[in-house]
């Protein structure tokens, strides 16, 4: 997202540190501090998760990307019955630092929005992996899901992330 230089300066000036203990908090993991990545999601390196279900795909902005956001104040979404392409935007977030796009972990058709946040955009950052979902897709290549990250993977990919900047 466009914020990870902000976000990465703003960790060091904090002194943010990414040693917690994990052992007590199945079926969470701990990324940083504040971060938490859940277990049967998928995640994109632009920082959206994928909850696949069936035949749909929810879709939304990790708790890793809403730390950095901050209060998210808007949020431009997409209309039902259009398509999202993989790595392509499909809306925006606006917080009281940064705007940044949304970009689709996949491809598919949108069969349902979450038209909670047009009031409520805030629900991203109180529960980003459950009310504050955005999109919900019927995959047109479900293949493009075995590219994304697990929890582990997204675990160290942030930690590495966050250390380089």
């Amino acid at each position: 997202m466009a914020l990870r230089m902000w976000a990465s300066s703003t960790a060091n000036a904090l002194k943010l540190s990414s040693s917690v203990s994990k052992s007590h908090l199945s079926p969470f993991s701990i990324s940083r501090c504040f971060s938490t990545v859940l277990e049967g999601l998928k995640y994109a390196n632009s920082h959206e998760w994928v909850k696949h279900e069936g035949s749909v795909a929810t879709i939304g902005i990790t708790a890793h990307a809403q730390d950095h956001l901050g209060e998210v104040v808007f949020v431009e979404l997409p209309e039902e019955n259009t398509s999202v392409t993989k790595e392509k935007s499909f809306g925006a977030v606006e917080s009281v630092k940064a705007t940044s796009e949304i970009l689709s972990p996949i491809s598919g058709e949108i069969i349902e929005v979450n038209k909670k946040l047009t009031e409520s955009p805030g629900l991203i950052n109180s529960s980003p992996y459950e009310d504050g979902w955005m999109i919900k897709v019927k995959p047109s290549s479900p293949a493009e899901l075995e590219s994304l990250m697990g929890p582990k993977e997204y675990t160290k990919f942030c930690e590495e992330e966050d250390a380089a900047h």
